[in-house]
C-alpha cells in the first residue's frame, strides 16, 4: 500500500554505520532506521543471538513461560531501577505504538470510569494505532481518520501552564517524550519536566513517558528522562531495543502495573522467545561498551563540527538525537536529497532542519566523513 511514497533507494546490506544498495552505492546511514540501529547494522552478536534462538525456540503462547522472556524482563527492570530506584514489571510488545496502547490502557484501567483522560503535547509523535495516534499532538495526520476516539487534549510542549490548565477531573494521566523526535528533535526543558512530575503527584495523575526514540542510551543516559532527574510511573519503548528486530515493551511501576488482572490486556506475540533473546543481548552489548557515555560523547563531538559549518544555523538535542537547522531557510528535503546522492542517509525532520541519529557505534572518523559531505552539499 502506497503509504511510504515510492523509495530513493533500495538497499541489500549493511554493516556497523555502512550501507549498500542494489548497484553496489555505500552510503554512511546517520538515520540509523530513524533511532533503531543502536549497534549499528548486522552485529555480530545480535545476528549470532537470533540464529542461536531461532535454532531453539522461536515462540510459545502466553499461557507458558520461557526462559528467555523472563530474562528480559529482569534486565530492563534492572536499567529502570538504576534509573528511577523504582521497581516495576515490564509488558512486551512488537512496536512503539502498541506499547503506547499499553500506557493508555494502564492509564485508563488506573484513573477508572470517568477518569479516562490523558493529556501529551502539541508537537509530539506516539503512535499510527487509533488511540496512539490520538495522542499524537500533529492534527495533520488526524484529519484522514476522523472521529479520533476519545478522551485526548494536547497542549503547549514546556508550557507547564498550559498543561495545568488542561487538567480536570476526567485526566488520568500525562504522557510526553523528553525529546520530540517527529517533532523536530525539541528536547523537553529540565525544569518543565519537573514541574510535571511535582503537577502529576499534587493531582495524582500517572507521569508517563514515551522513550520509544530516545531510549536505550540514544540521549547520553539509558532513558530521555534521566536528565532531569525525575522518576516517571510509565515508561514506553521499543526502537532501538531490538536493534533492527521488532520488539517494544512498558515498564510501570510495581503498584501501577498492578491495576491490570488477567484478561486486561495481552498480544500473540508478547514476548516471544526469540525478541526477548535479542532484547537481552542487546543491553549487555549496550552495558558493555557503555553506550551511554559513546552516545554523549560522540553527540557531542558531531555537534561541534556541524556548528562550525557555513550553512548551519544551529544544533538541537542530546546525545545522538540531533537536528541540524539550516541557515537562510534553506528546504531541507532538498538538502536531504543531495546527501543521499552524496551517499549520507540523514532525514528532514521539518522543512528546514535535518535530523541525525547514526549507530550509537558510530566511529570519530565517520562522523568526520559525514560532516565533509555535510560541507560540500550546504556549499
Amino acid at each position: 500500500m502506497p503509504v511510504f511514497g515510492a523509495p530513493q533507494v533500495m538497499f541489500v546490506r549493511g554493516s556497523g554505520t555502512e550501507l549498500w544498495d542494489s548497484d553496489g552505492k555505500r552510503y554512511l546511514d546517520f538515520l540509523g532506521g530513524l533511532a533503531v540501529i543502536g549497534l549499528g547494522h548486522s552485529h555480530p552478536r545480535i545476528t549470532q543471538v537470533i540464529s542461536e534462538q531461532a535454532a531453539t525456540l522461536m515462540h510459545v503462547s502466553n499461557l507458558f513461560a520461557t526462559d528467555k522472556v523472563a530474562e528480559a524482563a529482569i534486565k530492563i527492570n534492572e536499567l529502570l531501577e538504576e534509573a528511577t530506584g523504582a521497581v516495576g514489571q515490564v509488558f512486551f510488545c512488537n512496536s512503539g505504538a502498541e506499547a503506547n496502547e499499553t500506557a493508555l490502557k494502564l492509564a485508563r484501567k488506573f484513573g477508572g470510569r470517568g477518569r479516562h483522560a490523558v493529556v501529551s503535547a502539541f508537537g509530539s509523535f506516539h503512535g499510527r494505532t487509533l488511540a496512539a495516534l490520538a495522542a499524537t499532538g500533529q492534527p495533520a495526520k488526524h484529519e484522514p481518520f476522523f472521529p479520533m476516539p476519545d478522551g485526548f487534549r494536547h497542549v503547549a510542549y514546556n508550557d507547564i501552564e498550559a498543561l495545568e490548565a488542561a487538567i480536570d477531573p476526567s485526566v488520568a494521566a500525562v504522557l510526553l517524550e523528553p525529546v520530540q523526535g517527529e517533532g523536530g528533535v525539541l528536547p523537553a526543558e529540565d525544569q518543565y519536566m519537573r514541574d510535571v512530575r511535582a503537577l502529576c503527584d499534587e493531582r495524582g495523575l500517572l507521569m508517563m513517558v514515551d522513550e520509544i526514540q530516545t531510549g536505550y542510551a540514544r540521549t547520553g543516559e539509558w532513558f530521555g528522562f534521566q536528565h532531569s532527574g525525575v522518576v516517571p510511573d510509565v515508561v514506553s519503548m521499543a526502537k532501538a531495543m531490538g536493534n533492527g528486530f521488532p520488539v517494544g515493551a512498558t515498564w510501570a511501576k510495581h503498584e501501577i502495573a498492578a491495576v491490570f488482572r488477567p484478561g486486561d490486556h495481552g498480544s500473540t506475540y508478547s514476548g516471544t522467545a526469540l525478541a526477548t533473546a535479542v532484547v537481552s543481548a542487546v543491553i549487555d552489548e549496550m552495558r558493555r561498551i557503555d553506550a551511554p557515555t559513546l552516545a554523549a560523547k560522540r553527540g557531542e563531538y558531531f555537534t561541534t563540527k556541524l556548528e562550525a559549518l557555513p550553512g548551519i544555523a544551529g544544533v538541537r538535542g542530546r546525545g545522538l538525537l540531533l537536528a541540524a537547522e539550516l541557515a537562510d531557510g534553506a528546504d531541507a528535503k532538498v538538502v536531504y536529497s543531495q546527501l543521499l546522492d552524496a551517499g549520507l542517509v540523514t532525514n528532514a525532520v521539518t522543512p528546514t532542519s535535518l535530523r541525525f541519529a547514526p549507530p550509537l557505534t558510530v566511529t570519530e572518523a565517520e562522523l568526520d566523513e559525514a560532516v565533509a559531505m555535510i560541507a560540500e552539499v550546504l556549499a
